[in-house]
């Protein structure tokens, strides 16, 4: 027996009236009255007669728990207890409409909100005899559902009690509009809950305004069924069920690990089947002739039948057979929560949620018979992009920055005022003109404006114009700004040529100071410039030896950007040792910098042993040693650290609202890599702020401000017109200005678009160009393409030895299809048909994982499975028509 009981007949003021009965049922209120030494005994034989009678009148009846209670026990009790939820279940067809509105209303058990129990959207007491003519004279039909629960249920879950009842149909009404086929504004409703001792119900009446509006299939009350579970069994299905099933999801959880396993060796496997092959081909040559839509729906009854035994032939293979039976028993788990019986197995071809495999086969037939160039095993290429994607954004220091602009200490030797606060006076060398480090009242001001306060937003206006006075004046620290101002175009239109000029007068200027003053803060900033290429050419070398300088007699911010250089091997022979020493120097005098790369060191045992508990009192450490600085000076890259952090949980609890304050702080000061984290979050489905608006907005200005993971993303965005319309000529704009930073993913999209041609005019010259630079930065998709073009020879002059290097570059990441044609270099038979039938596989292995994440997320939480679905059902929704009356007393 199913958990939940739904029953939903409607009736009409024509049909047939059983009224003799009507006064007995109202009234009757025979379990009540059954002394307790009686509840016990053997049925009488009167009760048995009368149940006799009642189940062939009313054979759904044998559905009801109380049936299933008096089978098991038939006392007296139970045989009463029956009798009357079979006549109370069936008063619809025992009356007219306007008496069935007063017996669900007024009888006994009736759990009463006034003089009567009906209750309906609307908060205002119900009079209960409008009610009765307002239903009574409806023309069209009404429908009279009944659900029913066990009394510990009920209990348990607090739907024992009329207020329980009422929220939940007043949430499910639009479901039931839904089904029913009813304008969500023309449906009207009313119930009432009879809380009978055994097993209490909610009757209810729905029906249209509209009297010819309106009808009810199977598969929609089996909906209506399944959303109501859904909704009152939340709390259980979460966790499949409650503690006394443990062992049930124990089993559960050994399928799930099973069936993901499974996928995964089908993911990973080739499929070489001569049955598919020579299927598939026959298909190939049938297609050829046929006119029309190239879509499983459109073809002709026996081409179907060629398609479903391509997938049938696809099930007898080992893994997709104990796929599908593993995910039969987890979706056979949650059928069971609201289905009386369980559907019968059949075949793969014909299970609907796997239908989609169907054009798939379809598809690859088309492209074997038009001898299309095909990207086998790129699928997983987005899930490989996102990995290196989320390790770009959320390791802020893949290339060279600190984003340490920090005064010096308060006992740093240096030709400069002190920092607000210290105890140490005013230098007197900052005099007008001179090159100087001075952090005046007038540059503390101008750093307030750009990058604001806790009470005064950035205006680039004012800091510009203080800049410019402090930077004519000779201080160093302002013509640096200025350079950042003009790089990122803060209140200024961006212009690199500008902005590598303030550099450059910033960098004679600590060069002449350091002339004169051995200074080592001076000596951080210079080689500063040097390991970021500002006013000057990138030179890691010479930002080391500055480094060195500086670090060898304590500078904590020197030290850490030394560590960074020796991590990375950029200008010193790498060395984890030498960095996770530096780096731990630094952050025993507080630079969380330092403390957060000394986390994932710990993390990943890179440098020293690793160590879970370092890592995270480190992460800590950096936290809230950030968030100390972003109070102090509220800097664009702190901001983005923090919002990083946040996000991800990382050191912190997570909180991505928090995370969104700080991004968007630090992306309005031109900040791009928050800019394109802001787009990145604002896209996630899952996160609970998705904004595709302010997703394209974030992108475009990160994409616009030189970032190539921005510049990617939009360009995807543009191919395949999401959130925005499609360009493809824009998509290959952004594609090109992220493959010229060479990003690997855009040069591999690059070279599918020209090579294809769909899309773009075909250009083999520019495909193989862009193919070959992604390749050569190991792109293993781009390997493999490379391969196969220079082995078949069609679009490329043949070459077997260039084409084996590439397969076996590509194999050496883990290509299957790479090593297949490195293991078959002579004897495969035809290629197209061998690929087609193992990625017709490796498809089949993304539909069982993708509906294998429903399954394991449990019904109540698949939201967004269900909105994916949903016009998926409506077009298989089916139902009996309005003049289909034969139907008029089915139960389902």
């Amino acid at each position: 027996m199913p958990r939940i009981v739904f029953k939903c007949r409607y009736i009409k003021n024509a049909a047939v009236h059983l009224e003799n009965l009507v006064e007995y049922v109202a009234t009757r209120d025979g379990v009540e009255k059954i002394s307790p030494a009686s509840r016990d005994i053997p049925a009488t034989q009167k009760q048995e007669l009368l149940i006799s009678g009642l189940l062939p009148q009313f054979p759904d009846t044998a559905d009801l728990f109380e049936y299933e209670d008096y089978i098991k026990q038939p006392t007296v009790e139970n045989a009463s207890e029956f009798i009357t939820a079979a006549l109370d279940q069936n008063m619809d067809q025992l009356s007219h409409q306007e008496a069935y509105v007063s017996y669900i209303a007024t009888r006994p058990r009736a759990e009463k909100l006034g003089a009567h129990g009906l209750f309906s959207d609307t908060d205002d007491p119900l009079v209960l005899s409008r009610v009765m003519t307002e239903v009574g004279e409806h023309t069209g039909n009404v429908w009279t559902p009944i659900i029913s629960l066990r009394r510990e249920d009920a209990a348990r879950l607090g739907y024992d009690n009329a207020a329980a009842w009422m929220a939940l149909i007043r949430k499910q009404r639009n479901i039931f509009a839904e089904q029913m086929k009813i304008a969500p504004e023309n449906l009207r409703w009313y119930a009432a809950f009879h809380n009978e001792g055994h097993h209490p119900h909610c009757h209810m009446l729905v029906y249209s305004v509209n009297p010819r509006e309106g009808y009810v299939t199977k598969p929609a009350i089996e909906k209506m069924r399944s959303s109501l579970a859904r909704e009152i069994f939340q709390q259980d299905l979460l966790q499949i069920y409650s503690e006394q099933t443990k062992q049930r999801n124990m089993l559960a959880e050994q399928s799930r690990e099973a069936l993901r396993e499974i996928i995964g060796r089908m993911s990973g496997s080739v499929y070489d089947s001569e049955t598919i092959e020579s299927l598939l081909l026959h298909l190939t040559e049938r297609l050829k002739h046929t006119s029309g839509k190239k879509q499983y729906g459109y073809l002709k009854a026996p081409l179907k039948a060629v398609v479903d035994q391509i997938v049938d032939e696809l099930a007898k293979d080992t893994w997709v057979a104990e796929a599908y039976a593993k995910w039969q028993e987890l979706r056979n788990e949650v059928l069971r929560t609201y289905m009386d019986k369980l559907p019968d197995p059949v075949p793969l071809s014909q299970q609907k949620e796997f239908k989609h495999i169907k054009n798939l086969v379809i598809a690859e037939a088309v492209n074997i018979g038009g001898h299309h160039f095909t990207f086998e095993g790129d699928e997983s290429v987005e899930d490989l992009y996102e990995a290196v994607e989320q390790s770009e954004f959320l390791s802020p220091e893949a290339e060279y920055q600190t984003g340490i602009d920090e005064a010096p200490d308060d006992n740093e030797d240096i030709p400069s005022a002190a920092p607000e606060g210290s105890s140490r006076p005013d230098s007197d060398e900052g005099e007008s003109g001179r090159p100087h480090i001075k952090w005046s009242d007038r540059y503390k001001e101008a750093r307030v404006f750009l990058y604001g306060s806790d009470e005064l937003e950035p205006d680039f206006e004012q800091a510009l114009c203080l800049f410019l006075e402090e930077a004519e004046a000779g201080n160093a620290l302002a013509m640096h700004d200025l350079g950042r101002m003009y790089a990122d175009g803060l209140g200024v239109d961006m212009d690199a040529d500008i902005a590598f000029s303030w550099y450059e007068k910033a960098l004679s200027a600590f060069m002449d100071i350091e002339a004169n003053r051995n200074s080592r803060y001076v000596e951080y900033r210079i080689g500063k410039m040097h390991a970021a290429g500002l006013g000057t050419e990138r030179d890691y070398a010479e930002a080391a030896g500055w480094f060195e300088m500086a670090a060898s007699r304590n500078h904590k911010y020197a030290q850490y950007s030394l560590a960074g250089l020796y991590y990375r091997g950029q200008g010193v022979e790498q060395d984890y040792g030498t960095a996770f020493r530096l780096y731990g120097k630094s952050a025993a005098q507080r630079v969380p910098y330092a403390n957060y790369e000394l986390a994932k060191m710990y993390r990943d045992g890179i440098g020293t042993e690793k160590d879970t508990g370092e890592a995270e009192l480190n992460f800590e450490e950096a936290f809230y040693g950030f968030k100390r600085l972003e109070e102090q000076s509220h800097d664009d890259k702190l901001q983005y650290r923090l919002g990083q952090m946040l996000y991800t949980g990382t050191g912190t609890d997570k909180d991505v609202e928090a995370a969104i304050g700080f991004l968007e702080k630090a992306a309005r000061l031109g900040n791009v890599h928050a800019q394109y984290m802001l787009g990145k979050v604002y896209l996630n489905e899952d996160g609970g702020h998705r904004n595709p608006e302010k997703a394209v907005l974030w992108l475009t200005k990160a994409a616009d401000n030189g970032n190539g993971l921005a510049q990617f993303a939009l360009g995807k965005l543009y191919r395949d017109g999401i959130y925005v319309e499609k360009d493809i000529s824009k998509a290959v704009e952004l594609f090109t200005k992220a493959a010229e930073q060479n990003n690997s993913f855009a040069q591999y999209q690059l070279g599918k678009l020209y090579l294809l041609g769909q899309d773009v005019p075909k250009d083999m010259e520019a495909a193989v160009k862009w193919l070959t630079m992604s390749a050569e930065q190991n792109n293993q998709y781009a390997q493999y393409a490379l391969g196969k073009l220079y082995l078949m020879g069609r679009d490329v002059p043949r070459d077997r030895e260039a084409a084996m290097r590439w397969f076996t570059l590509s194999a050496a990441q883990g290509n299957i299809y790479a090593q297949f044609f490195l293991d078959h270099p002579d004897a495969f038979r035809d290629p197209p048909l061998f690929l087609a039938a193992t990625r017709l596989l490796h498809h089949l292995s993304r539909i069982f994982r993708d509906d294998q994440k429903n399954l394991s997320g449990g019904p109540g939480m698949q939201t967004d499975s269900k909105l994916r679905r949903k016009i998926r059902e409506k077009k298989i929704a089916q139902g009996h028509a309005q003049d289909d009356h034969e139907l008029r007393h089915t139960t389902y």
